[in-house]
């Protein structure tokens, strides 16, 4: 889990220049799970949006595949990556807590869908910098395909 500065999201040059673990981490990460969603076409693999409690921050999209998860890390143990989610939160917001919230694809992409989740505001694609599609799919090319 990272945190970065404000500023740094709110200016699409410096934000487009992060590296891209950071870039995935901190405000692309429903791009990720969308590009591996197209690039590994299960229908058992599952967008989950990790929605804090009112008052709280630290909102994460990753992708289910049942026993693992995967995210801007890569794959992780699905119980190991939830407890390490909490843990560090927890760190930075005292009493953190969320509820995992399925997210269908076509809301990874599209701002007016995901407002239609209470709390849930995603950028899409193209307004970053420049499309973040084909920068998450030469992402994935870093990692395995999933796990059998």
């Amino acid at each position: 889990m990272y945190r970065i500065a404000g500023f740094k999201k709110r200016d699409p040059v410096v934000r487009w220049n992060l590296p891209d673990r950071i870039f995935f981490a901190c405000g692309a990460c429903h791009i990720l799970a969308f590009a591996f969603l197209e690039t590994f076409a299960d229908p058992s693999y599952k967008a989950v949006w990790v929605k804090p409690a009112e008052g709280y921050w630290g909102n994460h999209v990753f992708i289910d595949g049942g026993d693992w998860v995967f995210d801007y890390h890569g794959y992780s143990d699905g119980d190991a990556f939830l407890k390490h989610t909490w843990r560090k939160a927890d760190h930075w917001w005292p009493g953190w807590t969320a509820t995992l919230v399925d997210l269908p694809p076509d809301v990874l992409v599209s701002e007016e869908k995901s407002k239609t989740y209470d709390g849930l505001w995603l950028r899409e694609p193209g307004q970053f910098l420049h499309d973040a599609i084909p920068r998450a799919h030469a992402y994935l090319k870093r990692f395995p395909p999933p796990p059998l």
